[in-house]
C-alpha cells in the first residue's frame, strides 16, 4: 500500500463484462490512476495478493467464483485485509447490499450507474485511505512519516530522548493462540504505552509504531524521562501473565502440550545523538522480530 497522496493509486477492476471492464480501466487510467483488470474472481485473488491495489471495484457476478467469496478472502489474508473494496453490481436487493457491507466492502453501487459518482466515491475512498494508512491497523498508532518526523524532532533536541521498546516472540504466540489473540496483545500493549506516558510525561506524549512489533515514546532527557522508562519496563512485564489463558501461564504449556511460546520486552533509551535514521531503526536488534 502506497502511503504518499502523490504516488498514483492503484485500482484493480473485477468485471466479466469487456464492455464495462474497458470503459472502467480507460476512464480512470485517464484520471491518472494505475489500472489491472480481472474477469475471474480467482485471477482477482491472486492479482491483489500479489500486488496489493488501493481499491478493488468488484463485480459480484463472475464466472467462477462470486464477488462476495472473493471478498471474503481478501479479507482473510493479511495483505488485503484492509483494501477498500466497491462492490459494482446489478443487484438491488437490501439483503445483497446487507451481506457485501457486512463482508467488509466500504460501498456498494449498482448498475447501471453514474461514472461521475462512481469517481467521486472512488476519490473519496482514496484520501481517506490514504490518512489511515498513516495508523497502524490494529493499534491506530502514529507510523510511517509520523514517526519519521518525530525521531527528527529528537535528533535536534538534546533535551528530548527516544524510548524504543521491541516485543519479542509474537510469532510463535500468533501461531499458537491465532491472529485474534495476537492483535489483542497488540492493543494492550500500546494502552499501555500511552497510558504511561500521559502519566510521567508531557500531556499529549508521542508514543509510535515502528512496524508490528517495535514501539517507539518521546520522552525528556532528564530524571521525568528515566521514571517514565522504568515505569514503562515494570507494567509491560507484569502485563505479560495477563496475555495467555490463565491455564497455560500456570502450567507452562500451552493447552496442547507444546512448550509455552514465550513474549518478553526490550526496553532502551536513546539520546539524540543517537537516534539513526529510520531505516537502520527497522533493522531488528538482537532477539527481535519484524513486522
Amino acid at each position: 500500500m502506497k502511503s504518499g497522496e502523490d504516488t498514483p493509486r492503484h485500482i484493480l477492476v473485477v468485471e466479466d463484462d469487456p464492455n464495462t471492464a474497458e470503459m472502467l480501466s480507460a476512464y480512470f487510467t485517464s484520471l491518472g490512476y494505475t489500472v489491472d483488470h480481472a474477469a475471474w474472481g480467482e485471477d482477482a485473488v491472486a492479482m491483489a495478493t500479489k500486488t496489493q491495489p488501493d481499491l478493488v471495484v468488484l463485480d459480484i457476478h463472475l464466472p467462477d467464483i462470486d464477488g462476495y467469496e472473493v471478498c471474503e478472502r481478501l479479507r482473510s489474508q493479511r495483505r488485503t485485509e484492509n483494501t477498500p473494496i466497491i462492490f459494482l453490481t446489478e443487484r438491488r436487493e437490501r439483503m445483497d447490499r446487507l451481506q457485501g457491507l457486512e463482508l467488509g466492502a466500504v460501498d456498494y453501487i449498482t448498475k447501471p450507474f453514474d461514472v461521475q459518482e462512481l469517481r467521486i466515491r472512488v476519490r473519496n475512498i482514496l484520501q481517506r485511505n490514504i490518512r489511515e494508512t498513516f495508523l497502524h491497523p490494529v493499534t491506530g498508532l502514529p507510523t510511517s512519516v509520523l514517526v519519521t518526523e518525530q525521531m527528527e524532532r529528537v535528533a535536534h533536541d538534546t533535551k528530548l530522548a527516544l524510548i524504543r521498546i521491541i516485543l519479542n516472540g509474537m510469532r510463535d504466540f500468533g501461531a499458537s493462540y491465532g491472529f485474534v489473540t495476537h492483535d489483542d496483545v497488540l492493543r494492550a500493549v500500546a494502552l499501555i504505552l500511552q497510558n504511561t506516558a500521559v502519566e510521567f510525561l508531557d500531556t499529549d506524549p508521542f508514543v509510535g509504531q515502528l512496524n508490528n512489533y517495535q514501539f517507539v515514546v518521546v520522552a525528556t532527557a532528564d530524571k521525568e524521562g528515566q521514571t517514565a522508562l522504568h515505569r514503562l519496563d515494570k507494567r509491560l512485564n507484569e502485563a505479560i501473565s495477563f496475555f495467555y489463558p490463565h491455564r497455560d501461564w500456570e502450567s507452562g504449556k500451552h493447552s496442547s502440550g507444546a512448550p509455552l511460546p514465550k513474549l518478553s520486552f526490550d526496553i532502551a533509551v536513546l539520546s539524540s545523538e543517537q537516534v539513526p535514521e529510520l531505516e537502520q531503526m527497522e533493522m531488528p536488534m538482537a532477539g527481535a522480530e519484524k513486522q
